[in-house]
């Protein structure tokens, strides 16, 4: 059937072929510009997470502005002195006029409350900052350096960093949008659910390039300030900044790398195939696969994500070795068939080489439905984006290969006697137990190093040292209280505070009495009613537990104003009387600061935030995780308190847990569907487990190296398992294919791989070259995942091709014989 499709049509018609291939191009080059990339929080966020939702939830009954921070350094002043207090106002009055910022927070505007010590009530009566006339500012650094709200918070404990909060505006659509597609995920309204995700994503595209548009106008005003300002450093940082940078670099990398490994694939290519017009055709139809394949992801909506952000490069190196094998089979036939037409040399080499790459497609596919079922959206992309790709690949390299050639004359190639994948045959015989001692020695590598795998995430380390937004995060986190958010949110139960009432406030009947007769029934007897001994001596507890951490920064929450609080009352606990005269008479700017994002009475619910040291070395974040949900679990009575461990830390632990444990059972799913391919291409049970330890081995090499070179399995490494087992397996394919049909001729194994080794070997090692030679320039990325992922491609290739000239062969002699 595929031969008479061939004869009647493809090869019948081939300028009609080309032209109808080069104008759905063209049609799809339309579409191709509307590929977009996303690497914000959502496209890192387990589909269908508890913690998520309960975080959005949170997040709406606290107030919590979404912001941006500015780590300021001073390299010679202190922060006090007149110029960087003139400097931060100046710097946050031009930053204030931008689109989108609520307020600014820095060191010139907060609430002072120790400086100097007064009773609550005076305090109370008007509130000094710095720029209070007369106020003492060596009172006012001690209160920095001192104060439970601001030392490691918003200075640095040796004075010389500060941070400027730049506050948003929250955007309350975006999270309605969400949710109600959220809820129409649970229905079986399908038209509804697609109007909805087209708004939301609409939405997001509109926000992520206000988001943009406001990072680089701030960055503006940063580096200009800069300029006039020698002595002063500024960094930036904050979760939409770092998400912003990660599509900047992902879109360098597109446009760095993309071109650089086009030239270095050429330069491979010419080097071994010696001719231009192979270097043409490859490249030619490579490039309408992919831009086909991009075609298809804008049509579709898809974008490219950090995860998916070098399927480009994937879907060429994949292409173009699928093209390599073409021309080395072309160039085989044209020698063993000097006589032959052009037309019936391009028929055969199709018809020859059409069997083995479908089925390396469908195999290699089947590495890649592993991330399919991972639950997370953009890794399932990624694995239905190659999938797409390859198929893509594989139709047009069949269909345009033989057309194109046809255009061509017959090529005339010299033979060459001995090549060097022969001189690799014949190592290979005669070393047959070096080789299997060095396997062994693989393994033993690949099973230790793989024992000490660690699953993180630290967006810190995805960035190079020598960049401003490494250096920005490593001061913000190592000397202004951590990065990664980790909130404790403790529900109480209802009316534990009637039993508490007299404890907390029997010394204040008096005072009480005319409190309640200005404010009775109203929300003020509530507030002052919630107040309980009970409730903040668990606040003051966890509070107290949570700083003794060490992997976790500066810790926030009722208790931090509490102990302020004392200060003011005379060493005296704060009873729930003065609790409710600073929830209601402290300006509601200053309230927003120390007090609103830590209580909301209404809801009984206490937040404690923390922001846990993303740089500290050995972090284990789903250990520090479990050991909070243990220690608390000790610490507060059911009957009394629920507690919930939540925010970004235990969102992307979320994730990185779910995508590991997934990983290891579709792995397995994926080695059981690859042996049961070649089961049905080799129809021999003792083949595919030649086979399938062949391909083990290079997948096995990267777990190790990983392991052994403290390489963290995250949201893009964990990704290479499904890729190196997809590639690996095309080589093993083709070589056994070509192995069996020497069988039939030779009835001799060791002429068998002696003769697949001179002919298939010879574009297996072409290809695993060329895509080794091109992704060597990956190593050059600012991206730390980008680097990572060369490294490891490049090291799955050397392995894959070893494993198949050598270690293949050999088990091949020994379990083969007949």
């Amino acid at each position: 059937m595929i031969k008479t499709l061939y004869k009647n049509f493809i090869l019948k018609y081939p300028k009609i072929v080309f032209s109808f291939i080069t104008i759905f191009m063209l049609i799809m080059i339309n579409f191709t510009l509307k590929l977009e990339i996303d690497a914000s929080a959502e496209t890192l966020l387990l589909k269908g997470d508890k913690d998520l939702a309960f975080t959005r939830d949170i997040s709406k009954k606290f107030v919590a502005d979404n912001f941006l921070i500015i780590a300021y350094k001073s390299k010679k002043d202190d922060l006090l002195s007149e110029k960087n207090i003139q400097n931060i106002k100046e710097l946050s009055n031009k930053i204030e006029k931008l689109k989108y910022i609520k307020s600014i927070t820095s060191i010139v505007n907060v609430p002072l409350l120790q400086s100097p010590i007064k009773p609550i009530e005076k305090l109370l009566e008007k509130i000094p900052n710095l720029e209070t006339k007369g106020i003492d500012k060596e009172l006012v650094k001690k209160e920095f350096l001192t104060s439970p709200i601001y030392k490691q918070n918003l200075v640095s404990d040796d004075f010389t960093t500060t941070n400027i909060v730049i506050n948003l505006i929250k955007d309350n659509n975006y999270f309605e949008l969400i949710e109600k597609r959220d809820s129409l995920l649970k229905s079986n309204n399908k038209e509804l659910l697609k109007i909805a995700e087209k708004n939301l994503k609409f939405y997001r595209d509109k926000l992520k390039i206000e988001n943009h548009n406001l990072i680089v106008e701030i960055r503006s005003i940063l580096s200009e300030f800069q300029k006039n300002h020698k002595d002063i450093k500024l960094y930036l940082g904050g979760t939409d900044m770092v998400a912003d940078d990660m599509i900047e670099f992902i879109k360098n990398d597109l446009n760095t790398f993309g071109i650089s490994i086009i030239l270095l694939i050429t330069i491979a290519l010419y080097i071994l195939l010696k001719e231009i017009k192979w270097i043409f055709i490859a490249l030619f139809i490579s490039t309408i696969s992919i831009i086909i394949t991009s075609g298809f992801l804008g049509l579709f909506g898809w974008e490219i994500s950090a995860v998916s952000s070098n399927f480009i490069s994937l879907q060429l190196i994949m292409n173009i070795s699928l093209i390599v094998h073409l021309i080395i089979k072309y160039k085989e036939l044209n020698i063993l068939n000097k006589n032959e037409t052009q037309y019936n040399l391009v028929l055969n080499t199709s018809m020859a080489m059409i069997k083995p790459s479908f089925f390396v497609v469908i195999t290699t596919m089947a590495g890649f439905s592993s991330l399919i079922l991972s639950g997370i959206v953009p890794i399932t992309d990624f694995g239905l984006m190659m999938s797409l790709g390859i198929t893509i690949s594989f139709l047009l390299t069949f269909i345009l290969f033989p057309t194109i050639l046809l255009f061509f004359k017959k090529s005339i190639h010299i033979y060459k006697d001995v090549s060097f994948t022969q001189k690799i045959a014949n190592f290979t015989y005669n070393h047959k137990k070096s080789i299997l001692i060095v396997s062994i020695f693989i393994v033993i590598f690949s099973i230790t190093g793989a024992n000490k795998l660690k699953v993180e995430n630290s967006f810190i380390n995805y960035f190079k040292t020598d960049t401003q937004i490494y250096q920005g995060m490593k001061i913000i986190d190592q000397k202004l209280g951590g990065t990664t958010p980790l909130d404790i949110i403790i529900t109480f139960k209802e009316n534990d505070s009637v039993k508490d009432i007299n404890i907390v406030d029997d010394t204040n009947d008096e005072l009480l009495d005319e409190f309640e007769s200005e404010f009775e029934e109203t929300q003020e007897d509530k507030i002052q009613y919630w107040f309980t001994k009970t409730k903040l001596d668990k606040i003051k507890e966890i509070h107290n537990y949570l700083e003794s951490i060490d992997e976790i920064g500066k810790v926030l929450s009722l208790e931090t104003l509490s102990q302020i609080g004392k200060l003011l009352n005379n060493n005296q606990e704060l009873d729930g009387l003065t609790w409710a005269l600073l929830n209601k008479e402290l300006p509601k700017e200053y309230k927003d600061i120390i007090l609103s994002p830590y209580v909301n009475i209404e809801q009984n619910m206490v937040r404690i935030s923390t922001r846990v040291i993303d740089s500290m070395p050995n972090l284990q974040r789903d250990k520090l995780i479990n050991k909070i949900n243990n220690d608390l679990k000790n610490m507060t009575n059911k009957n009394q308190e629920d507690y919930k461990v939540t925010n970004l830390l235990v969102i992307y632990n979320n994730m990185l847990q779910s995508l590991f444990s997934s990983q290891i059972q579709t792995i397995g799913i994926t080695m059981f569907l690859l042996f049961s391919m070649f089961l049905i291409l080799f129809r021999d049970i003792k083949i595919a487990t030649i086979a399938m330890s062949a391909n083990i081995i290079p997948v096995g090499v990267i777990f190790g190296f990983m392991g052994w070179m403290n390489i963290p399995l995250d949201m893009m490494t964990i990704t290479i398992a499904a890729i190196s087992m997809g590639i690996a397996v095309d080589d093993t394919i083709h070589y056994i294919h070509r192995y069996n049909q020497e069988m039939l001729i030779e009835r001799n194994v060791k002429k068998a791989i002696f003769n697949a080794h001179k002919t298939i070997g010879t574009a297996m090692f072409y290809t695993s070259t060329i895509i080794v030679i091109g992704f060597s320039i990956l190593v050059l990325s600012n991206f730390i995942p980008t680097i990572y992922f060369g490294i490891l491609i490049m090291i799955a290739m050397i392995m894959a091709i070893l494993a198949d000239l050598l270690l293949l062969p050999v088990l091949l002699l020994i379990f083969n014989k007949k």
